[in-house]
């Protein structure tokens, strides 16, 4: 049995504010009831689904702005990590979602963990097209540039015989 709930805050793949959403007992009685993201759907609380779907409306004007500028700002951007790496060019460790977080800290630019999107960490040296997706879904992309900390040793090309 689910509950029937209305959300009173924006939850990530649930639902909006305003929005009356179906949810599993438990999910419901242990995070968004003690959390105060949403409220029981009964009468009484659904004279405030107008009010609170207008209040989303307007957050998500100024939001969708927000984005637009951030990701003027973002795109064509170039941006170089530093990593270790072993003697054969192999890194320690990968580069993921918080250090590129924290590289656009660095450039004075605020973006959430939950922005960056990728597959999975990079685990190699070289260029990579970075995809963002920012508040009201507006995309954004850069290029990341994954180096070695220390040179690497050049090998050497026998020429053929």
């Amino acid at each position: 049995m689910n509950y029937q709930l209305l959300l009173v805050e924006d939850v990530d793949d649930l639902g909006r504010s305003g929005e009356v959403v179906k949810a599993k007992p438990g999910f419901a009685r242990n995070f968004l009831l003690p959390q105060k993201l949403a409220v029981i759907a009964d009468k009484n609380t659904l004279r405030m689904q107008a009010r609170l779907q207008e209040e989303r409306a307007k957050r998500a004007e100024v939001d969708k702005k927000e984005a637009e500028a951030l990701s003027l700002k973002i795109n064509g951007k170039e941006l170089t990590i530093l990593v270790k790496v072993d003697p054969d060019g192999h890194m320690y460790g990968s580069v993921s979602a918080p250090d590129i977080v924290s590289l656009f800290e660095k450039e004075g630019i605020n973006i959430e963990k939950k922005n960056v999107v990728l597959q999975q960490p990079i685990k190699t040296l070289g260029d990579f097209t970075i995809n963002l997706r920012l508040k009201e879904g507006i995309p954004a992309t850069f290029k990341l540039t994954v180096q070695s900390e220390t040179p690497l040793p050049q090998k050497e090309i026998k020429p053929a015989e």
